[in-house]
């Protein structure tokens, strides 16, 4: 057993089984003798409704996923090559496989329609960034992904002024700057609520591990003291046998005599 093994196992399971699973995996693995493999197995983290929609999309629609992913690799590429006529149609391919991957992603049921627009926004981001395609294709997401970048575009025929181009720069820089403080903080919020989430899980552990320790600790009390009993009435045993066999002893001499 590995910890790949063992994260798509986990990671196919819906968050309401999540900690449970991997508690009880974290025990296994402590169990067989590899403490290493049980601490990487608690970090784990529970992945989120619209995560754990697009983890299900990969196992469950590949063919799908494939599709879009693809789309999304030649998208990037003639975005490289500053290709409108490619970019026009790829644009309009992304549409529709970005449609038809969420309603799949969407038929797991019990999404909220904040976790759906994360879902749209986990595969757009797939589609634009190569590294968030390699997580979804992955499968074990715990967070929905946001692209926040620009995704370039086929170069302008029209002349455009260096003031201008620069104020659009400045512009654009401080708008990605802005996401991408808007995105640190709801990242640590998401992280200490994590975190939090965590530690209660293992403060209730604690406190089933001390109650089981308490529960054994008095069960072999109890057996200690019969132990006890039972030695010192062996004890009594051997000293009437003794006692026994010594007049036995005296009483076939009086009888040779």
């Amino acid at each position: 057993m590995d910890l790949d093994e063992v994260a798509d196992r986990l990671y196919a399971l819906t968050p309401s089984e999540f900690t449970a699973a991997r508690t009880a995996e974290a025990r296994a693995a402590k169990d067989a003798g590899d403490a290493r493999l049980s601490r990487e197995i608690a970090r784990l983290r529970r992945p989120t409704v619209s995560a754990w929609a697009v983890n299900r999309l990969v196992r469950e629609h590949p063919g799908e996923l494939a599709e879009l992913l693809d789309v999304g690799e030649r998208l990037r590429a003639a975005w490289q090559e500053q290709d409108a006529d490619a970019l026009a149609e790829l644009t309009r391919r992304r549409g529709e496989v970005a449609a038809k991957a969420g309603r799949l992603a969407r038929q797991a049921g019990g999404l909220s329609a904040a976790a759906g627009t994360e879902v749209d926004q986990t595969l757009d981001a797939a589609l634009v960034d190569a590294g968030a395609a390699a997580e979804v294709r992955q499968g074990r997401l715990v967070k929905p992904l946001r692209y926040s970048g620009f995704a370039p575009a086929p170069v302008s025929r029209a002349p455009v002024s260096r003031n201008k181009r620069s104020e659009q720069e400045r512009a654009e820089e401080e708008d990605e700057r802005a996401r991408a403080r808007e995105e640190a903080e709801a990242r640590k919020a998401r992280e200490r609520e994590e975190a939090e989430a965590a530690h209660r899980e293992w403060v209730r552990e604690v406190d089933a591990a001390r109650a089981e320790h308490e529960e054994r600790a008095e069960k072999v009390a109890r057996l200690e003291k019969k132990l006890g009993k039972a030695r010192k009435k062996l004890d009594e045993a051997r000293q009437r046998l003794e006692v026994t066999q010594r007049e036995e002893r005296h009483a076939r001499q009086r009888l040779e005599r």
